[in-house]
């Protein structure tokens, strides 16, 4: 495994961070309903944790209220607790099979929640990050202790995973104040 491969695989893994994140804060709708709202939602289902859309039709009937039709009667209760455990702040009304979400007016309390759940992703996200870093660093310890690349070479390229790093924690940082700066000016 040459270094340039190696630096190559940190750098998509730091990517997919990012792509997680932006991911998680497209959830958090400012404006209009949207059934993406609902994504970071998991239901404990089957033996297993699966996305709300694998066991429920979304769908955005009004502008402020969203509706989820569970295809498994047995689910209701479980699709219901996610959605009030979820932090997004939303209270599912059941009707049914079907659960009604209102989604509540954006006042300075419900803009604040959201912000705060933005930095719960970001700070996912940078832990994502560190993770990629520390596995990297570890990999060129372990070169260097190896014989496989000398000390120069090893200073050079924590030094280049240092600064990849931070520019992709940067990336999160502008990310996340420009969402900040939609939720609340909206």
């Amino acid at each position: 495994m040459s270094e340039a491969t190696d630096l190559k695989e940190l750098k998509r893994r730091m990517d997919g961070a990012i792509a997680a994140f932006k991911s998680d804060i497209a959830s958090l709708r400012t404006g209009r309903a949207s059934a993406n709202i609902l994504d970071p939602v998991t239901i404990e289902a089957y033996g297993s944790r699966m996305p709300l859309n694998q066991v429920a039709n979304i769908t955005v009937p009004e502008p402020r209220m969203l509706t989820v039709s569970v295809w498994d009667k047995s689910m209701v209760g479980a699709v219901e607790r996610a959605i009030r455990e979820s932090n997004l702040g939303l209270n599912p009304i059941m009707d049914g099979q079907n659960l009604r979400i209102p989604l509540p007016e954006l006042n300075e309390e419900r803009r604040r929640s959201l912000v705060k759940v933005a930095h719960e992703y970001a700070e996912k996200a940078k832990v994502a990050i560190r993770h990629v870093r520390r596995d990297g660093m570890d990999g060129l310890k372990k070169a260097e202790k190896d014989g496989v690349i000398g000390q120069d070479e090893s200073r050079s390229l924590s030094e280049r995973v240092q600064k990849m790093t931070d520019e992709t924690i940067s990336e999160i940082d502008r990310l996340l104040a420009d969402k900040e700066k939609e939720i609340m000016h909206v």
